[in-house]
């Protein structure tokens, strides 16, 4: 079986138009005041799932038909990711249905040891995408979110007020569709990134990376193998229903990508870089594809918004793709609830090109850093490699930095000069004084404002019963602290704050207090 297969891999004008008229459709146009997300891998369900939680309307198309792929692409969730799906309430589920694995190894001698990591979740977790992509669908479809199969956006023009998408769907009937906002998360080759005519600079990092899920007759002796050999390299990753998926390369071997491939040659490049190919066999699916390094120049133009692989592809070394894509998600969701909401300004939305393209940055230059490093054929890269290795085997801070940069707990947000140095900072899951933590706290999708323990703030606060949830420190810190419903620091001091001054912290980040209306005014509204 052969195939082809990609690598799974701006101005913010909100009053400008911006347009893709390929079809905008024929049959009348639906209008609703939400979201339209398009594609639905990681990205954009947990997407999806956040708006529809938060009672915003929200449609996903689809191009696949309704089901869920077994043919995976990512199997590592790293403990950022896990942070996010927890405030969800999934990753414990997560958990008990994929393997742990508390050491990373990333090539050769170089791993990374995970248990001293400062989070709940110190390890990476083994299991294929599909079972993400099946725990976020239900969340997405339990809480509303509507989908589209068999349907494929065919154009988009955006305005002042709003963006009209053309739809082709079963049948190949189409149909406009109108929202607030638009979001791309439709992969590499994203339509939606080509309707809004952004580039996609980059380049193939490697080619002719072979592929391969299949049977073996004897089990590597770790969860996830890894290793580079000369001019070859490879990676194996159990599925969980016995199939492990194969990932190869080798140097010498550079042919397009509609090369056939045959089992053959997939356990010989298997044997280069592992000495052995476990006895491969019975492949229900194999192909070959080129591994990009690209990134979008902008990940919003006007009200069209780009996350996960429309956004930025990668290498896959240290297994950052989906997770990357799934933080993009959690930063973006609430600050679109906050707009459509009401609560907040649409400029807080340019937050998310700040605060987003620069992470995506850094992913690729490290992920594409431990190609390299792996792939070394050089003396002075060789030599690269070795300094690396023992620099991350032997000294602290520079392990403490490599982990927190591929697990993910390690990046902050820019945060304006003079604010307390917490801001912009991800927070861990602290225990609060009812026994509670944080990150259940957050799963309402809520501010959660954390205070010293006796301090009788809470009730003297403005009611913000859809934004905010109030809790206490179990410990006895002083510093009162917001977070954001992604779990980064929006505002902090250590000083007991004046009421005027957590009131107006309050307001810059949930917007006006709610005014109470009468019954009969919610009625006539």
């Amino acid at each position: 079986m052969t195939g082809t297969n990609g690598n799974p891999t701006g101005t913010t004008d909100t009053t400008s138009t911006t347009s893709a008229t390929d079809n905008l459709g024929t049959t009348g146009t639906t209008d609703h005041t939400g979201v339209i997300v398009v594609g639905s891998g990681p990205t954009g369900l947990l997407l999806a799932g956040d708006l529809a939680t938060a009672g915003i309307p929200v449609t996903v198309l689809e191009k696949r038909p309704r089901k869920i792929s077994n043919l995976s692409r990512a199997f590592a969730l790293h403990a950022r990711s896990l942070e996010q799906l927890d405030a969800r309430g999934l990753a414990d589920e997560l958990e008990a249905t994929g393997r742990t694995l508390d050491r990373l190894r990333l090539f050769g001698r170089l791993s990374i040891d995970l248990t001293d990591l400062p989070s709940r979740f110190n390890h990476v977790l083994v299991l294929p995408q599909y079972e993400v992509e099946k725990a976020l669908a239900r969340r997405a479809v339990e809480a509303g979110a509507g989908f589209r199969y068999d349907t494929e956006m065919t154009g988009l023009v955006q305005d002042a007020d709003g963006v009209t998408v053309g739809t082709r769907g079963p049948g190949g009937r189409t149909e406009s569709l109108r929202a607030a906002y638009v979001v791309g998360a439709d992969g590499m080759r994203s339509a939606v990134r080509g309707a809004i005519g952004l580039p996609f600079p980059g380049k193939s990092v490697i080619r002719s990376v072979v592929l391969a899920d299949v049977k073996l007759a004897e089990q590597p002796d770790e969860l996830l193998t890894v290793s580079a050999v000369g001019d070859a390299f490879a990676f194996l990753a159990p599925f969980g229903d016995g199939y492990y998926r194969v990932i190869g390369w080798h140097r010498g071997r550079d042919v397009p990508d509609t090369e056939p491939l045959d089992l053959a040659e997939v356990k010989e490049i298997t044997r280069r870089a592992l000495g052995h190919d476990y006895g491969m066999h019975d492949a229900r699916w194999m192909s070959r594809f080129h591994s990009d390094e690209r990134q979008a120049p902008a990940y919003r133009v006007g009200r069209v918004f780009l996350a996960g692989d429309a956004a930025h592809v990668h290498t896959p070394a240290g297994g950052q793709g989906m997770n990357t894509g799934l933080q993009d998600a959690a930063n973006l969701s609430w600050k679109l609830v906050s707009v459509l909401a009401g609560h907040a300004d649409p400029a807080l939305l340019d937050t998310y090109q700040a605060e987003r393209h620069p992470v995506g940055k850094a992913v690729l230059r490290s992920s594409g850093g431990l190609v390299r490093l792996a792939m070394a054929k050089r003396p002075w890269t060789r030599a690269a490699r070795a300094a690396l290795t023992g620099l991350v085997s032997h000294v602290g801070p520079a392990r403490r930095k490599a982990t927190a940069q591929v697990t993910g707990i390690g990046y902050r947000y820019p945060a304006p000069r003079g604010t307390h140095p917490l801001t912009g900072t991800r927070v861990p899951d602290v225990r609060l004084a009812d026994g509670t933590r944080l990150y259940e706290a957050l799963r309402d999708g809520h501010f959660v404002l954390i205070t010293p323990a006796h301090e009788p703030f809470s009730h003297k606060l403005p009611p913000h019963p859809d934004r905010l949830t109030t809790a206490h420190w179990a410990s006895a810190r002083r510093t009162t602290l917001l977070v954001r419903p992604d779990g980064y620091a929006a505002w902090a001091t250590d000083a007991t704050p004046a009421p005027d001054a957590l009131h107006s912290a309050l307001a810059t980040y949930l917007g006006p207090t709610p005014v109470r209306r009468s019954g009969r005014e919610l009625l006539t509204k």
